[in-house]
């Protein structure tokens, strides 16, 4: 976000007709976009607010087929063609990043190098050394290895060469101006409220215009509309990111992840024009509205220090992902009765080159092409339903958990004026539970505490200063408006005067159920 040019897309101020109109402006919107409109087709790609400045504008960037241990399961679970075909679409999907920048002419500090799955514990070498022989069966070069580069011993790991990493704003940007060149038209600050599916399909926005279309894909990252109930198959997960300049050395050569310590991934990146490198840490990962945010920062920053001689840290941030329960990709039919309406979601954390792979998925599903794997990511996989059980059973166990028992706990602080400035808190006023944010300046904001999405409680996330639902991350800002989905609809205004004046009050009608939900 701070090395590339914002964009001033219009919003949409008219009805408007178009082949396909595309929700979402990441990776997966402006990819399946391209695509279309490279086919021939009239494409309208709606954004909430600016292209590629979501979760794509806070990626870490790795464009890879080796994620973490997917390839054994695979193969375990669904069979060694299931095992093949995510090789070989992951990894086309990789050299198709590469392809389209050779013909648009895209400088977006493409480069290539080998990604590592790497451990720590002696213990966890075997489960590495088995990834390795099935990422090699399933067609990756793929090989066992205890030499990684990286500046501390490891176990074990497991390396495939010809991976990728790039800058993602300057791909996406560039692709974009093409889409553009090419007809498409971009709309952003352009939220979508509603959709009704059929032939024609119509999406309408929060400023009530309408895009009337053959084909609709809902490329939000996390689905926006819930008729396909995606959102009992999906757990939300964000994740801490913090980035120094190295020191002394260009880093270590490639791309690293490991699931010990918590979860760390490392890569290095271009930093200015002087030839550094910039090294970047994730990790410390939790559930939106749960967990202590500037805890797990500091941790992550020690770590990076405890390994990496780096100067002072240069960025900080957070960004979210959806893991399916199966750790496939859901691209394809947006329900069962589908058949114009196309979903892309569940990456889980490897949004690059899902991304890319759902724009030619779902361009070759819409212009009749159908791709041998497309089966393997279809949302209606059935042997999927039924070996996502357990995990579908947990994660709704934690939901209701939230839903039920957050409402029990007492407010988290007992007055509007015992919130410090720069905080936030869930108060109870009235019997109504109100999230209120107190700024630097002494300024309250007060919004209703309830989730526009299915109504459960959000809480307060400091280190960003944004209310977040432990249920399915939706993300709001102090003001209560809408950051991130599921939700539509920004929490409601809650007004306090009545009660810091300490006079008493009906409750204020509840904020309207969001029109997708149950």
């Amino acid at each position: 976000m701070h090395t590339s040019a914002t964009t001033a897309y219009p919003p949409l101020t008219e009805d408007t007709e178009v082949d396909v109109a595309v929700i979402g402006g990441g990776i997966a919107g402006l990819s399946t976009a391209w695509e279309l409109a490279r086919a021939g087709r009239t494409v309208a790609v709606l954004e909430a607010d600016r292209i590629a400045a979501g979760v794509t504008g806070y990626t870490t960037a790795k464009v890879s087929a080796l994620h973490t241990l997917v390839y054994e399961r695979l193969r375990r679970v669904h069979g060694e063609e299931a095992a093949r075909q995510y090789a070989t679409s992951q990894q086309g999907a990789v050299e198709h990043v590469a392809e389209i920048c050779a013909e648009v002419g895209i400088d977006c500090d493409l480069e290539r190098a080998p990604a590592y799955t790497y451990t720590l514990r002696q213990e966890g070498t075997l489960a590495l050394r088995v990834e390795a022989e099935a990422a090699r069966e399933a067609g990756l070069p793929a090989w066992y290895t205890e030499d990684t580069g990286l500046p501390f011993a490891v176990a074990g790991a497991v390396r495939v060469d010809d991976q990728a990493q790039f800058h993602p704003r300057a791909y996406l940007l560039a692709l974009a101006e093409d889409l553009i060149a090419r007809g498409g038209v971009i709309f952003e600050r352009s939220r979508v409220t509603e959709m009704m599916g059929g032939r024609p399909c119509t999406v309408t926005t929060e400023a009530e215009h309408t895009v009337t279309a053959h084909d609709v894909v809902v490329a939000t990252h996390y689905p926006i509309f819930d008729r396909a109930l995606l959102f009992a198959r999906l757990q939300p997960r964000r994740e801490l990111v913090v980035a120094a300049p190295l020191a002394a050395d260009p880093g270590p050569p490639g791309m690293f992840i490991t699931e010990d310590e918590g979860r760390r991934s490392v890569r290095t990146a271009p930093y200015g024009p002087d030839g550094r490198r910039l090294l970047i840490v994730t990790g410390e990962s939790f559930t939106p509205g749960t967990g202590d945010a500037a805890a797990s920062f500091a941790a992550l920053d020690s770590w990076m220090r405890e390994h990496f001689t780096v100067d002072d840290t240069a960025y900080h941030w957070a960004a979210q992902d959806n893991d399916s329960g199966d750790g496939i990709p859901m691209i394809g039919p947006l329900h069962p009765g589908a058949r114009h309406a196309w979903v892309a979601t569940g990456f889980g954390g490897w949004g690059m080159s899902s991304g890319v792979l759902a724009g030619q998925l779902l361009s070759g599903l819409i212009t009749g092409e159908h791709a041998p794997w497309a089966d393997l990511y279809d949302p209606r996989r059935v042997w999927s339903t039924v070996r996502e059980a357990p995990a579908l059973l947990r994660q709704q166990a934690d939901v209701a958990r939230h839903f039920v028992a957050d409402r029990l706990h007492t407010a988290h602080v007992d007055s509007v004026t015992d919130i410090p400035p720069g905080s936030g808190a869930v108060v109870r006023i009235d019997g109504h539970r109100c999230a209120v944010h107190r700024a630097e300046d002494g300024t309250v904001h007060a919004v209703s505490a309830r989730c526009t999405h299915l109504g459960c409680l959000v809480a307060f996330n400091a280190a960003e200063s944004t209310w977040e639902c432990p249920c399915h991350g939706s993300r709001f800002a102090t003001d209560g408006s809408v950051l991130q989905g599921p939700a539509l609809r920004p929490l409601a205004p809650m007004d306090l005067r009545l009660h810091l004046a300490d006079t008493t009050g009906s409750d204020p009608p509840p904020p309207p159920d969001d029109a997708n939900g149950p």
